[in-house]
């Protein structure tokens, strides 16, 4: 597979009676088709969400040579972005977000002045690498246009709740986003088993705030 075939392709889960559509990116590591990016669709979808699913064009690739590789550089993902955007659904309210590097890359995007959506949600928003705390990738927060919701892991090594809430006291109010935490969760919002939570109850709470947050945004 070269460069020149990499597709636009969108993998719709569709809602019954959808209040809009959420296209989600995926993270650096695993595509469209990881247990994550599927479960959450579905939940979404069956909250009245319908989601779109796309593989970034080094994740076809990599699927297609069976080979891992590393994420393109933020200008050629944030094209390919661009480019599925315009294969969004025309008849509903549009709201763009991802995993981790997906979440970061549409949080990026809607800076860009003719892109036009309702919003922008990150699950496990990367806000410094594992480690280095001091390497902030949040330059962009103050010129998001719109709402902007982080879904974050209480535990999570790319920016935990000790971390991000001290950012946040730090920053203007404008500037920061909103942020929903999920207990005892990584950067996958998976918790311990001590927590007296499971994984999927944290999905499913993550995907109740989303949907919450939608609908309050399109009900003015």
């Amino acid at each position: 597979m070269t460069h020149s075939e990499v597709k636009i392709d969108i993998e719709w889960h569709q809602a019954d009676a959808p209040l809009a559509q959420l296209i989600l990116a995926h993270g650096a590591g695993a595509g469209r088709d990881s247990d994550f990016m599927q479960d959450m669709a579905d939940r979404l979808s069956a909250l009245g969400v319908t989601v779109g699913l796309f593989d970034f064009g080094y994740m076809q690739m990599a699927k297609a040579l069976d080979k891992r590789r590393p994420p393109e550089r933020a200008p050629k993902l944030l094209a390919h972005y661009r480019d599925v955007l315009s294969a969004q659904l025309d008849d509903l309210p549009v709201f763009i977000g991802g995993k981790s590097m997906g979440g970061r890359m549409a949080s990026m995007l809607v800076c860009e002045d003719d892109i036009q959506v309702q919003g922008v949600f990150a699950l496990g928003y990367p806000f410094h690498p594992p480690g280095k705390p001091e390497k902030l990738r949040t330059e962009h927060f103050a010129d998001i246009p719109c709402p902007f919701v982080v879904l974050q892991g209480e535990r999570d090594t790319f920016g935990n709740h000790a971390e991000v809430t001290a950012l946040a006291a730090q920053a203007e109010e404008k500037s920061w986003p909103e942020l929903v935490w999920l207990k005892d969760g990584d950067h996958s919002l998976k918790p311990r088993k001590a927590s007296g939570l499971t994984e999927a109850q944290n999905r499913q709470l993550a995907a109740e705030a989303i949907a919450t947050k939608i609908a309050e945004i399109l009900n003015g």
